[in-house]
């Protein structure tokens, strides 16, 4: 039997400009061998041709370059989101809003579990509600003795009741940067980015290093991927231990694993010593496990009002952010990394942010060139048109948080940045027009994984009321695929193996139900996914 079979699609998107379209490709040990017609691997001997998916449009396996392995195991939690969510298996969480429908769900499932578990809810927006302020005097009405921590969609803020404030031994002398207090001076329940949330997520035993890093979540991350015909995605700011990394290896190294799996190491701790942590895990590295890279956490959340902005800083008047990595540490980080030759992958949401990473970065750069650095800014929701041109001259890079544009614009433009600078939120045309390397993503289990619904965010900008935000910054079609294709792999340096359907690259597909550039731009979120390809291997949803 022959070790060469050609596939047979009614169109293959190939992202390749020599080779912009084919109705055929061959794969022989997991590569692409050839593309075109029917005939196009005959001069390499015997073939079988494989017909399964000749109905189908093929196009490169679409690279998410900014998820988290923890959007499958998540769904462990209570879901009490205000959009309505699929999990990993397909069932649909209805979206709740109203804070009487959170209360509601929360004391369902309070119910039914042991006496001496905590309750834990993740997915939580407040933007959304107009009633109230989730705090802890709602969550005592689901238990006042029962720990309760619920997360926020964003993960740099959470919402417990008074007994997990108990716990921590947080009360009115309680003094930690983010622990929000009433007028009366005692804890609201509502706790921003990690300073104030560790605390209780040690004693309640939120732990995201073990969400990621068991067996059941990583398959878990795999069939979330699938169903978006992803065949290469991130885990940015892993907490890899020897032992997960020898988990994940062995998962991945089931034939029948059909994901690659881009983990970025968290920053924490001495610099020096990060860096020779991320470079002896490159060591470890396989086909479908990538290591070696860092992920850096500077800001917090833009709609939970902990992103660093400039002047003229919320409109409501809210205090500017908090830093999760103050500047100084950012720069002798970011000095350290970029010296031993490490790629870093660095959160930046408000705009006053992504200014200090990327002084620091032209810092690093005049201390040691690396013209092949590759850094990438990750979100740079805030970014304007000369940070871009800033970062072209650097060789920075950037993945762009697309989908908030449609999941909290409507948001951003009236409580928290304001209309003007929300018309240039996200900005991929100006970010194109610079001459960047660019990429856009979800950051699941933020918002859902979907490139196909990111590239719509990105060229129709629409809200979620319908209006466009920012018609300058629209990009069109083909730009999004590339985005969400190459685009991405370069930003994971990963584009000579990875991003388009060419010869001697992986073959890597995304099965879908109708050619993206052939569909009205408003209908590309609706292009269905039938499966992915992965090395040759075919599964179907």
């Amino acid at each position: 039997m022959s070790d060469i079979t050609v596939f047979q699609a009614k169109t293959i998107v190939t992202m390749d400009p020599t080779v912009p379209e084919a109705t055929h490709v061959a794969v022989r040990d997991g590569r692409i061998l050839a593309l075109g017609d029917a005939t196009c691997a005959d001069p390499w001997g015997a073939v079988v041709h494989d017909t399964s998916l000749a109905d189908a449009v093929l196009m490169p396996g679409f690279v998410e370059g900014h998820a988290h392995m923890m959007a499958g195991a998540i769904w462990d939690y209570a879901y009490t989101g205000y959009h309505d969510r699929i999990d990993p298996e397909g069932r649909m969480w209805t979206g709740l809003s109203t804070l009487g429908d959170v209360v509601a769900r929360l004391r369902k499932i309070e119910a039914e579990l042991p006496p001496d578990a905590p309750l834990i809810g993740w997915g939580f927006d407040p933007i959304f509600l107009p009633d109230d302020r989730l705090g802890r005097a709602h969550l005592d009405q689901v238990s006042a003795t029962r720990p309760i921590a619920i997360l926020f969609s964003n993960f740099h803020l959470m919402c417990v009741n008074s007994a997990a404030l108990a716990l921590a031994g947080y009360d009115a002398n309680t003094d930690v940067k983010g622990v929000v207090k009433g007028p009366d001076g005692t804890p609201t329940g509502e706790l921003q980015e990690m300073a104030a949330m560790f605390p209780i997520m040690r004693r309640l035993g939120i732990d995201f290093r073990a969400l990621s890093q068991r067996a059941s979540a990583i398959r878990s991350y795999a069939q979330v991927a699938q169903r978006a015909g992803v065949t290469t995605v991130t885990d940015l700011f892993s907490q890899l231990e020897d032992e997960d990394l020898d988990v994940m290896l062995t998962v991945t190294g089931d034939d029948a694993f059909a994901l690659r799996i881009v983990p970025a190491l968290g920053a924490s701790g001495d610099p020096s010593a990060l860096a020779a942590r991320a470079l002896s895990l490159k060591g470890r590295s396989t086909d479908k496990v990538r290591l070696g890279a860092v992920k850096l956490m500077t800001d917090g959340s833009i709609q939970g009002w902990t992103a660093r902005v400039r002047w003229p800083g919320y409109v409501g008047g809210q205090p500017n952010g908090i830093w999760n990595m103050a500047p100084d540490q950012i720069r002798t980080t970011c000095a350290a990394l970029h010296a031993a030759g490490v790629q870093m992958h660095i959160h930046v949401n408000g705009d006053e942010a992504s200014e200090v990473v990327i002084d620091a970065l032209a810092e690093a750069m005049r201390a040691a060139p690396w013209p092949d650095h590759g850094h990438v800014l990750q979100h740079g929701q805030m970014m304007d048109a000369a940070q871009f041109r800033r970062c072209a001259g650097l060789g920075i890079r950037v993945n762009l948080f697309a989908n908030h544009l449609w999941y909290f614009g409507d948001q951003h433009a009236a409580l928290t940045i304001g209309n003007d600078r929300a018309q240039r939120m996200d900005a991929v045309r100006s970010a194109l027009d610079a001459g960047l390397t660019v990429a856009i993503h979800s950051d699941a289990p933020v918002t859902p994984m979907g490139p196909l619904f990111t590239a719509w965010c990105a060229v129709n900008r629409r809200t979620m009321s319908g209006q466009v935000l920012g018609s300058a910054q629209r990009i069109t079609v083909p730009e999004a695929l590339h985005a969400i294709t190459l685009g991405a792999a370069q930003t994971l340096k990963l584009d000579h193996e990875v991003g388009s359907v060419s010869v001697g690259k992986r073959a890597d597909f995304a099965v879908l139900g109708a050619d993206p550039r052939a569909v009205d731009p408003e209908a590309l979120r609706d292009v269905t996914v039938l499966g992915t390809v992965f090395g040759g291997r075919v599964t179907l949803l």
